[in-house]
């Protein structure tokens, strides 16, 4: 269902979920290129995107799939990074989150994005079922 056909209610749910985390890229978190691994960056992801959809739901939730990824530009050691979480699609069992990463240079003004995916929830119960993600 399109985020504006849901129920002004659910919309100020999305609206209240939204998820920002900001960090700084040390080299503990880099390659061998002094640039942020991709492995750490969709772990990043991965985790924004859970704390985002379960802020949502308020209910047990999987990962069942991510949609494609893109590695926009190369995310330099000494940078500062926001990752923003955001429910984009409600379904009955079922939700999807658009995660970006934004890059800052410490000393300069202005951002960009360069990462952006998506992840898609299913909401499970006590029996590792689907479950309706809100009771009517």
């Amino acid at each position: 269902m399109s985020i504006s056909d849901l129920s002004p209610e659910l919309q100020d749910k999305i609206k209240n979920s939204i998820t920002r985390v900001s960090k700084v890229i040390f080299p503990t978190t880099t390659n061998h290129h002094s640039t942020l691994f991709g492995g750490t960056a969709l772990a990043w992801m991965d985790e924004v995107s859970f704390i985002t959809a379960t802020r949502f739901s308020r209910k047990r939730l999987v990962t069942v799939s991510t949609e494609k990824i893109n590695f926009n530009h190369p995310i330099p050691s000494g940078t500062i990074i926001e990752l923003v979480g955001e429910v984009i699609r409600v379904g009955r069992t079922s939700l999807t989150v658009n995660v970006s990463i934004f890059l800052e240079d410490m000393y300069a003004e202005g951002r960009e994005e360069v990462i952006h995916g998506q992840f898609n929830f299913v909401a499970v119960g006590h029996d590792g079922k689907p479950t309706p993600l809100f009771d009517k």
